[in-house]
């Protein structure tokens, strides 16, 4: 019995150290609401794309100053009608315009910030656009993490000394 005891234990400690090594290997940012600050979960496998693993592991937009990024990111401003508040190319209508330097949300700033303010939406009237948020009864209606990078990457190209990195 204590064989069996001792075992368990050596079983169980080499377990919790891989699982240590495993979560250190794969570190990743972490998401804060615009509207509160409070911790937003975003399920990691929604970042499915190498752009969108490597920003979950460094908050950085791959798809800054690509132009085929750029391009596919202005489809999706207009498709998802970011163009009735922030005009047809981000300057600001009814809601702010997207080019910086000043922001409403300072945090938009940063490509982690912005990605927040898209995901989750804010307190100044736009709703969450992220996948599961925008529209709560139906799962697969938003954007993907890789969407709001692409849409990202065309709000940045019009500024280019503004990556957000």
């Amino acid at each position: 019995m204590r064989l069996f005891l001792i075992v368990v234990m050596i079983l169980t400690l080499i377990s919790c150290s891989k699982s240590e090594q495993s979560s250190a290997s794969s570190p990743s940012i972490s998401f804060n609401a615009t509207q509160d600050g409070s911790p937003i979960l975003i399920d990691a496998s929604q970042f499915d794309t190498p752009a969108a693993k490597n920003f979950l592991k460094t908050g950085k937009n791959d798809y800054i100053g690509q132009d085929e990024a750029i391009a596919k990111g202005k489809k999706l401003f207009q498709l998802y009608s970011c163009t009735q508040c922030h005009g047809g190319n981000a300057g600001g209508q009814t809601g702010p315009s997207l080019h910086g330097p000043n922001f409403n949300y300072a945090k938009d700033a940063t490509n982690k910030g912005m990605f927040e303010t898209i995901w989750h939406g804010t307190n100044g009237g736009m709703g969450a656009k992220g996948r599961g948020l925008m529209d709560p009864s139906d799962a697969s209606a938003g954007l993907s993490p890789d969407e709001v990078l692409l849409i990202q990457a065309w709000i940045r190209s019009h500024n280019p000394s503004l990556t957000g990195n």
